[in-house]
């Protein structure tokens, strides 16, 4: 098979799509990979890294789009890579369809270019390997830009993530249990913040507990979201439905209860954003206010921790990148349950469930 790994053109994304280790491992069985030159420079692969892994250095990224029948991306391509797709490619990547521009859908579909989105391949347990990879990574970098964000310098109200003795600790609220959700509240315990952590799943909440967490567990309905917004000095959103856009369980009415100048961290941003008042932002202006809230609201936050982050998602989609190079596209599918739900198009239609429905109530 011949694959072609792109640059990212998102701003402020440095990762890769394949490591030099996975180049050589596929050329080595016989398949052919095609590197944009620069393709990894910013997680630390140069170019003669590639080479020497058996990899074709090319020179654009017509070149790349032009020779590789599957596509291993990170970030969803920009509308003009878009335009380079044709009938027949596979093309995978972190891709949150149910957010894109809708000439994307367009293309896929025209195109009939089967797009494998790393964020919905799902096991049967509902465990989301390459999603949860990136997702740790993401979490962890939680409470670090939150405490800076509060600092007085950064327009915060000036409080410290945990306290000292005497003056209390800040009032972290985290909107969904799941692996963003726990990686931060990890990380947010242990600087010392009081930590209060919603779900809808009771499951999720007394595993919390059973893994010996302090926080606060509350069961995620309307009126304790309410609640506890408004006691928030640092707002978590962390809500995620695979595949679908993120709802909005924080509406702008709770916005305006909470206090001057503290911090909204919507993570679900990839997905739309579970918080009413949130809009993509970029590492160049990572925060707005709305009102008298700072957002924050970069998606592929991990895009600036490159080199920990192509490794890590790597090493979770790896097993699903060789097994469509090795069996091809459809017997891997027939083969593999998980790599099926990953499956958002296929020969002109929408395959996910929740990206069609979601892509519906859209329109």
């Amino acid at each position: 098979m011949d694959i072609g790994i792109p640059k990212q053109r998102r701003p402020f994304d440095y990762r890769a799509g394949l490591t030099p280790m996975g180049v050589e491992i596929l050329t080595g069985f016989g398949h052919r990979v095609y590197v944009e030159r620069g393709a990894g420079q910013g997680s630390g692969f140069e170019d003669e890294r590639y080479r020497m892994a058996g990899a074709q250095i090319v020179y654009s990224v017509e070149e790349v789009y032009g020779r590789a029948e599957m596509i291993l991306t990170v970030s969803r391509p920009l509308l003009p890579e878009f335009e380079l797709l044709r009938e027949g490619h596979i093309l995978c990547g972190f891709l949150h369809m149910a957010v894109a521009h809708p000439r994307k859908i367009e293309i896929l579909l025209e195109r009939k270019v089967t797009a494998i989105a790393y964020e919905t391949i799902q096991d049967g347990d509902g465990h989301l390997p390459v999603l949860t990879a990136a997702s740790q990574i993401a979490g962890r970098m939680i409470a670090s830009i939150a405490a800076q964000l509060l600092q007085n310098h950064e327009g915060g109200h000036g409080i410290l993530i945990g306290g000292v003795p005497g003056v209390p600790a800040a009032n972290v609220v985290i909107l969904g249990a799941g692996i963003v959700g726990t990686n931060a509240a990890k990380v947010f315990e242990a600087m010392g913040a009081n930590l209060f952590i919603l779900d809808t799943d009771l499951r999720k909440l007394q595993l919390l507990e059973d893994q010996g967490s302090r926080s606060h567990t509350i069961v995620a309905h309307g009126f304790n979201i309410a609640k506890a917004v408004k006691r928030a000095d640092v707002l978590v959103g962390a809500v995620l439905i695979p595949g679908a856009r993120a709802p909005h369980v924080v509406t702008r009415e709770m916005v305006r209860t909470m206090k001057p100048r503290s911090v909204i961290m919507d993570v679900s941003i990839d997905q739309g954003g579970c918080v009413e008042t949130s809009r993509p932002t970029t590492y160049q202006s990572p925060t707005y206010i709305e009102e008298g809230v700072i957002h924050y609201c970069v998606p592929n936050m991990t895009g600036v921790v490159a080199r920990t982050t192509t490794h890590a998602f790597n090493n979770a989609a790896w097993p699903y990148v060789l097994e469509m190079a090795q069996k091809g596209l459809d017997l891997a599918l027939v083969g593999d349950p998980a790599l099926r739900q990953g499956l958002n198009t296929h020969n002109g239609t929408i395959v996910h469930p929740a990206l069609r429905e979601s892509l519906e109530g859209v329109a």
